[in-house]
């Protein structure tokens, strides 16, 4: 855990980096996302790497390599109901809970321009990325777009 990771509060307003099936024209994108929006911005994630799952992408932390997504900043209001929904989407149930399907977690983004900004992105939790480390089909240069 990195002091970016520590220091965030789980309720901070931070947006959220996305990289599956949130990502625009992806079918959570609709269901969870349209109209719930400020901005949606190209970006990428370092060290973390994809790994193909059923029907959806998992991201692990590996350093030195980087996934492709976006950033997605909530619509004034939208916020706290926006990051309930995708806990529930994502299977998170709370700071190093058993039962998380996905951890969420604060990490930098980097924008086009070379700009970071903290956002907050769902990674597989420790067990799912173990084994997906082990015996997982990593996607080729980390973007879920590419893997078709």
């Amino acid at each position: 855990m990195t002091s970016v990771e520590r220091l965030t509060d789980p309720s901070d307003p931070l947006p959220f980096f996305v990289y599956g099936t949130l990502r625009p024209g992806e079918v959570n994108h609709d269901l969870f996302l349209r109209g719930r929006t400020a901005r949606e911005e190209p970006a990428t994630l370092p060290d973390a790497a994809l790994y193909d799952g059923p029907g959806y992408p998992y991201a692990v932390h590996r350093p030195g390599t980087a996934i492709v997504g976006e950033l997605i900043t909530a619509a004034p209001g939208a916020y706290g109901k926006l990051l309930a929904a995708l806990d529930q989407l994502e299977e998170y149930e709370g700071p190093g809970r058993p039962g998380n399907i996905y951890d969420r977690i604060a990490r930098p983004a980097l924008r086009p321009d070379g700009t970071t900004v903290r956002a907050w992105v769902y990674l597989a939790s420790p067990l799912i990325a173990r084994d997906l480390r082990e015996t997982g089909r990593e996607i080729p240069g980390g973007d879920w777009f590419a893997r078709r």
